[in-house]
């Protein structure tokens, strides 16, 4: 048996109780030859001119001129049909008619919609954008957005600790440990090597400074205290937002992508909890512990300048070194570790949780959390060095 020939696709325009329709049959396929819409756009015309100068009743010549599609000999569509329908309607806007897309089929009108939120908006070549008064503007409601986002964040985060402490916090207990392994083991060669190298750095600058003196031996006074009470922290804060918070946020950006935290919701688990509270308290318990070991790196690369530059015996170092040192000075250090680990995973969670629904929005979600982790730790570093001082600790 010979399958019939399917019918060509065809486009005819006929004027109708005072409105154009547009009778769209036949199979459209790519592979047919399809009607092009300048084709039909005299006959749209004509139409449009048939109804305003021929049958002029009262409610013709009231009613605004209408474009509608007629598809009940439509036997089968593609892509290019849609193509074609788009095509109509930018040709109906050009012509100030309105179109009526509701006897299309639901999957091309579905199809429709995709395109007109995706096609990206036409840019005049002669439009310098908004102005910079204008540009101000938006960058503060832009940033009053944030702010009530930023609110909104803690607020459920102090939820989460909440329900943490009283132990009623659904997460994973497994993954908290493998985010304990990757915010805290994982990052010892990179603290490591950081570390000791800025020891280094301050060691040769308080040792060329101090032996004009004659007074190399306060190097370690100079490389200790600086470590301890700062750098030591400051370092650790930094390596950790552009490692572990760009981690954090590459990681629920991605979920948001692919509308994973959406999943949670719906199965009335909160994300805050899920997600974000495990690497809070991950990046809270490691941040400290890191902070002392690049104290110690710290001290150990100034030590090597010290014995090898400054011609002082390592004994001799680190005796010193132990007596510039205080507790209240450790204690210092440990505070700013720890504020800085919550600052890393606040603002990789943040940023994560705010990531749109591309993949170039990935990516602009990581940057953003770095950027917003180092300079919320610059900040706190110089708010929580006023503290000390005002309080006496760094006495």
């Amino acid at each position: 048996m010979i399958d019939p020939v399917p019918p060509p696709p065809t486009a005819h325009v006929e004027r109708v109780e005072g409105r154009i329709r547009l009778r769209l049959a036949g199979r459209w396929r790519l592979d047919q030859a399809i009607p092009q819409v300048s084709e039909i756009a005299v006959l749209i015309d004509r139409a449009s001119t048939e109804g305003n100068d021929g049958n002029k009743s009262a409610n013709t010549a009231s009613q605004a001129p209408e474009l509608q599609f007629e598809t009940s000999a439509l036997s089968d569509w593609d892509s290019a049909m849609v193509t074609y329908v788009a095509g109509v309607e930018r040709l109906c806007a050009e012509r100030h008619l309105r179109c009526d897309p509701s006897a299309l089929p639901e999957g091309l009108r579905s199809l429709l919609e995709m395109a007109r939120l995706t096609a990206a908006p036409e840019q005049n070549p002669h439009d310098r954008g908004p102005s910079f008064i204008t540009r101000i503007g938006l960058d503060i409601v832009d940033l009053v957005r944030s702010t009530g986002e930023i609110m909104a964040f803690f607020g459920e985060g102090a939820i989460a600790v909440r329900h943490f402490l009283a132990g009623r916090a659904r997460y994973r207990r497994s993954e908290f440990w493998v985010i304990i392994q990757e915010a805290g083991a994982d990052a010892l060669p990179i603290v490591s090597l950081v570390s000791f190298l800025v020891g280094m750095i301050l060691g040769y600058i308080g040792d060329q400074q101090l032996a004009q003196f004659g007074a190399r031996v306060y190097v370690a006074d100079l490389v200790g205290l600086a470590t301890v009470i700062q750098m030591g922290a400051l370092i650790t804060g930094i390596v950790l937002a552009g490692r572990t918070g760009a981690a954090f946020a590459a990681r629920i950006g991605t979920m948001q992508v692919n509308e994973e935290i959406d999943a949670l919701r719906t199965f009335g688990i909160p994300p805050m909890e899920f997600l974000v509270l495990p690497r809070m308290l991950a990046l809270i318990l490691m941040t400290p512990l890191l902070t002392l070991y690049a104290d110690l790196l710290g001290i150990l690369g100034g030590a090597f300048v010290g014995t090898v530059a400054g011609g002082l015996t390592l004994t001799a170092y680190l005796v010193q070194t132990q007596g510039a040192i205080g507790w209240n000075h450790i204690i210092q250090g440990l505070i700013s570790g720890t504020v800085y680990g919550a600052i890393v995973a606040a603002s990789g969670c943040l940023r994560g949780l705010q990531c749109g629904r591309s993949a170039a929005a990935v990516g602009e979600a990581t940057t953003s959390a770095v950027v917003t982790a180092i300079v919320f730790i610059v900040i706190a570093a110089a708010v929580l060095t006023v503290i000390f001082d005002a309080i006496g600790l760094s006495g």
